[in-house]
């Protein structure tokens, strides 16, 4: 499988011509570009306009809308944007996480890896899926393991750059942990390097962000051991 690993320990430089970045993946930022008015609207209008612009797409398009198997995807198609596929994008989705005191007193590395994950590229709105492996080491509190799965959906949930969401999810990580000793590495295929373009089915995109003790070389070769299929 070819693969290409990014490390996201510091920001990216450079700019590139617009239709150069669909390809690329380069992230403008590690926030996703939200307006300020992003939340003024409640999600039944955002529904009633996005049923009426896609409707207004498949009848370019020239889908007849009569069809009973047609008729109804506009009103699909806006549910699944605003409630499911995109849900991450409205901070009141963000999980509520609870801490635990570390009462083990376990202070070595915790790994939480093959975490699914499905998400939307930005820059052509088409698929991105594949697993996000996550580790921290402790200062003192210790998270549910069910929460770090679902940051990694929080942030997967919203039109993305795999670039930008490995930041997001390292950067939530280090929040609400209080530490810096945090790895994430994701792994994942994108529908639009598979289905248009180079339509190259067979790579993936491996991206990681190593913080605090995962800079150290060897703290970071057990994590990756952890991820390798044998272990070793």
């Amino acid at each position: 499988m070819k693969q290409r690993e990014t490390s996201l320990n510091s920001p990216l430089n450079g700019h590139q011509h617009m239709e150069d970045m669909g390809d690329e993946h380069i992230p403008g930022s590690f926030e996703t570009p939200l307006r300020e008015d992003a939340f003024e609207m409640d999600d039944e209008l955002k529904m009633e306009l996005i049923e009426k612009h896609f409707r207004e797409i498949m009848h370019v398009l020239g889908l007849d809308l009569s069809d009973d198997s047609l008729k109804g995807t506009p009103r699909r198609v806006a549910k699944m944007f605003v409630k499911e596929i995109f849900s991450g994008l409205n901070p009141k989705n963000k999980p509520e996480i609870t801490l635990f005191e570390n009462k083990y007193r376990y202070n070595e590395m915790l790994v939480e890896k093959d975490i699914t994950f499905y998400s939307f590229c930005e820059h052509h709105f088409v698929p991105i899926w594949g697993k996000a492996h996550v580790a921290y080491i402790s200062s003192g509190k210790v998270i549910g393991l069910s929460k770090l799965n679902r940051i990694v959906q929080y942030y997967a949930r919203r039109p993305q750059v795999q670039e930008r969401m490995t930041v997001q999810i390292a950067n939530e990580l280090k929040a609400v942990l209080d530490t810096e000793d945090v790895a994430v590495l994701i792994d994942a295929k994108h529908m639009c390097v598979a289905a248009r373009g180079v339509q190259d089915t067979a790579s993936s995109t491996v991206t990681a962000y190593y913080g605090g003790r995962f800079k150290n070389e060897a703290t970071k070769q057990e994590f990756l051991r952890y991820l390798s299929p044998t272990g070793e």
